[in-house]
């Protein structure tokens, strides 16, 4: 009896570290759908720079979170023997490389705000700040319950604030960094002329559809594997997921006219907020996330483009910031069991933990890139922007002309 109780704990440990390592898998692949998402959207002169930019983030990204940010966020160090490291399958490890794979999504996002004109080393170092301190901070306080914020919430409004995969923690703490970048940079050159907006056109429609249909498979290893272990994984988790990127989807091609900019970013529109509430929401409070919030990006870009003259250059502000905000809060709405969730969760805790999250990343974001900014500067200069980061930067262009 004792020999099988062992071996079916090792089967329940080794399932458990297979189930979280695929999802890291899935989530360190969502990293292509980054890289050409930006290099589909940005001119052809800056698409080394894009790819560059993402994979230089991810390893960055890792090395700081390994030696710094997962012991900010969880207490755990990785600084022991191999032979305590690799208890029950080496699930401890797995855990850490699928939350890495969270962590570096935050540069990956901010990446596609500030591209075009951003210097590289000093957006490294910014990376570097950010996922060894900043969001590792924030991460704790949600998903670990350090400092008492948590415990706060519930005391006082009935339930801590709820944010299962992410759409506050990863997605609108990394858009709202990226404002704060954006806002620091100023536009591209040539941008706006005479008060008004000049259309700088994707460079290849192909590829930032190739980006967006990456991201959307791997969002399933992000959302239904954020359960972490095999016995909580939930198909509600996989067909809010699913509604919610058919409503994004839709809302996308009806208000933004059809443009292929917006229908290939309106889905991942209405992921990034259904995030935080897939494991509580009824499947048509998912659908309704969703549109709601593709079409709060494709009203939100058009708005800050041409009238607000925010040159953030993806969209990520409006993608990532705000459709991650009102999936904070969509959570305290939708996962009601009125309105057929769940339940356990408090719209109040729900609005102050979003605000919690917007507060600390553009006050993080001022500081990180405004210190950068006054130190060493983050911007190109106008030269090299003319010639392009790639050929500015990297020595080579996307092309050969031979």
């Amino acid at each position: 009896m004792e020999n099988l109780n062992s071996a079916v704990e090792t089967l329940i440990h080794g399932s458990n570290t297979l189930f979280i390592l695929l999802g890291a898998v899935m989530v360190l692949a969502m990293h292509a759908g980054f890289a050409f998402l930006e290099v589909g959207t940005v001119r052809q002169k800056n698409q080394v720079n894009a790819l560059s930019k993402i994979l230089s983030d991810f390893a960055i990204s890792c090395l700081v979170y390994f030696f710094v940010g997962y012991w900010i966020a969880y207490g755990v160090n990785f600084l022991r023997p191999a032979s305590e490291l690799s208890a029950e399958n080496g699930y401890a490890l797995v855990k850490f490389f699928f939350l890495l794979t969270f962590a570096a999504a935050i540069p990956a996002i901010i990446s596609g705000g500030i591209a075009e004109r951003a210097k590289f080393a000093p957006q490294l170092c910014a990376t570097a700040l950010i996922v060894a301190f900043l969001y590792p901070f924030f991460e704790g306080l949600v998903w670990n319950g350090n400092h008492g914020l948590q415990d706060w919430l519930k005391l006082q409004f009935g339930a801590p604030f709820h944010d299962f995969a992410g759409s506050v923690v990863v997605h609108a703490f990394g858009g709202w960094l990226a404002l704060a970048a954006v806002l620091l940079l100023g536009p591209r050159n040539g941008r706006y002329r005479d008060g008004r907006l000049v259309a700088f056109a994707p460079s290849n429609i192909p590829f930032l559809a190739l980006g967006s249909w990456i991201l959307i498979v791997g969002w399933f290893g992000f959302n239904v594997m954020s359960a972490q272990t095999l016995n909580n994984a939930s198909g509600l988790v996989a067909v809010n997921s699913l509604l919610a990127m058919v409503g994004g989807t839709v809302a996308s091609l009806l208000v933004g006219r059809n443009d292929p900019g917006f229908l290939h970013n309106g889905p991942l529109a209405g992921l990034v907020a259904v995030c935080a509430g897939s494991d509580l929401m009824h499947p048509v409070g998912a659908l309704a996330t969703g549109l709601v919030a593709g079409a709060l990006f494709v009203w939100v870009f058009t708005l800050i483009q041409t009238r607000w003259k925010i040159d953030d250059v993806l969209g990520v502000w409006p993608l990532h910031g705000l459709c991650g905000a009102w999936g904070g809060i969509a959570c305290g709405v939708f996962g009601q069991q009125a309105l057929g969730g769940l339940g356990g969760v408090s719209l109040l805790s729900q609005t102050l933990g979003t605000v919690a999250g917007v507060l600390i990343a553009f006050a993080g974001g001022l500081l990180v890139y405004g210190g950068i900014k006054a130190a060493v500067g983050i911007r190109l200069s106008q030269e090299e922007e003319y010639y392009g980061a790639d050929l500015s930067i990297h020595k080579i262009g996307a092309v050969s002309h031979e």
